[in-house]
């Protein structure tokens, strides 16, 4: 007698399996069914054995190199940070191509850094655009793994930048940078980038040689950036080591004819600004002073820096929507400076050789209010440009910046500033962005908006 079995409708094992047969006849006349479900449960015991290695080999082969380092520990002194990295082994280098998944819809601003073992496309030396303050590497600066990350955006692929692409799209046309001294690294990144597949002629320079345009004959192709940190009227006092003599006098109904004179010239304009509103500033309207921000002993009212550049912000894009020229506009947004224990001014640096995590570190309290002012400002603009057909796009790059605190000069923006001893005091800049470095990504990110990819 056969003992009785069953299928067990509790059981979690799909594959388990039982039968009930209560005689020997029973038995002769469901012998076929008995082989048919004895094969069945053991192409199942085979099945089963053949997806679990396929999860493990899927699941074992992650890439162990694109897990982002831990900080180094800051040193207690302002010692250069040691050149030793650990090595990428084994690590195949495929051909960059352009993804299927790459769209407008996609956000681009959100993800990670990844490690590029293919470096940067140009060096300090192939690239003669890099001024003195930028180029880490032939002033020094010891390591050079900050050169092996790219950003990668958490919900697509963000291809690499294409000069020579960029260029041929570009033809016949006029790209500026308008802001401060951030977007005049930029245009620097961009034009080494573009220098590498055609010759760029400079064909302007004001005195001070802040703002500047450049040619490419092979494209008809021109780039200019004009310098103008408030991009509304100011009179500084200020000489180029950024020494001041009197109060920055700020009109906040006034726009800068510097820019705005210019801008009808212009298909594509990037235009950027912000950390100059955190200086002392007395604000004027109506030709009538107003207020003030950080200006202790004149008996005027504390009207604080995000007045003054919401004010600011509110004029620029009125300016932008209302007029009747169809630029492409790009606003980027604020970024953040990396200073480790003090200011610029005392004694803070960055000294940090691998980007934070996300989670490592928190936007500061002044740059959060600056971005909340700009993304209210932005949105506002936006609603009103769409109606008029007219182009204006954000360009985020506050959050990806903000996880790039090794990509900065600190004191290597002076030649071998450790060459007369460490007893002078070092100045870092924690700000501006070595070139090469991470704000070759903002390349990648502008082509991607304007050209889709």
């Amino acid at each position: 007698m056969i003992k009785p079995m069953r299928f067990d409708l509790k059981n979690k094992n799909p594959f388990s399996v039982s039968v009930s047969v209560s005689s020997s006849s029973a038995h002769k006349r469901n012998h076929g069914l008995v082989k048919f479900v004895v094969c069945f449960f053991l192409l199942g015991i085979a099945f089963r054995l053949f997806s679990s290695s396929s999860f493990q080999i899927s699941s074992e082969s992650s890439d162990p190199s694109l897990v982002v380092d831990e900080p180094l520990p800051l040193p207690a002194d302002n010692s250069p940070v040691s050149g030793d990295f650990p090595v990428i082994e084994d690590f195949t280098v495929n051909e960059t191509k352009i993804p299927q998944n790459v769209t407008t819809e996609c956000d681009i601003f959100t993800g990670q850094w990844i490690r590029d073992p293919s470096g940067p496309f140009y060096t300090n030396e192939s690239c003669p655009f890099i001024e003195s303050h930028q180029n880490c590497m032939k002033n020094g600066r010891p390591d050079s793994e900050y050169f092996y990350w790219r950003w990668k955006p958490r919900d697509c692929e963000l291809p690499k930048f294409d000069p020579r692409r960029f260029l041929d799209s570009k033809r016949d046309k006029s790209w500026a940078f308008v802001g401060d001294s951030i977007s005049r690294n930029h245009v620097q990144s961009l034009l080494c980038s573009l220098s590498q597949v055609d010759q760029a002629i400079e064909v302007y320079h004001d005195k001070e040689y802040r703002s500047k345009r450049w040619h490419f004959p092979s494209h008809n192709f021109t780039l200019s950036v004009i310098w103008t940190p408030f991009l509304i009227k100011a009179a500084i006092f200020e000489d180029m080591n950024g020494v001041s003599s009197d109060d920055i006098q700020l009109h906040l109904d006034k726009l800068d004819t510097l820019w705005t004179e210019q801008y009808k010239n212009f298909d594509y304009v990037i235009i950027a600004g912000g950390k100059w509103f955190l200086k002392t500033a007395i604000y004027y309207e109506n030709d009538t002073i107003k207020g003030c921000h950080h200006c202790p002993g004149k008996n005027l009212t504390e009207l604080g820096f995000d007045h003054a550049y919401r004010k600011a912000l509110q004029l620029i894009f009125n300016f932008i929507t209302s007029s009747n020229h169809e630029a492409y506009v790009l606003f980027r947004t604020t970024t953040p400076d990396h200073f480790e224990n003090g200011e610029w001014f005392s004694g803070g640096y960055c000294n940090r050789t691998v980007p934070f995590e996300e989670g490592q570190v928190d936007l500061s309290a002044v740059d959060t209010t600056m971005r909340n002012v700009e993304l209210e400002e932005f949105e506002k603009a936006a609603e009103k440009g769409s109606g008029k057909g007219i182009s204006l796009k954000l360009l985020d790059t506050t959050h990806l910046s903000l996880l790039r605190p090794d990509g900065h000069p600190g004191v290597f923006r002076q030649f071998q500033p450790y060459s007369m001893g460490k007893k002078g005091k070092l100045q870092n800049d924690c700000l501006h962005w070595c070139l090469p470095g991470p704000i070759d990504s903002w390349n990648e990110l502008i082509m991607n908006m304007v050209m889709g990819g």
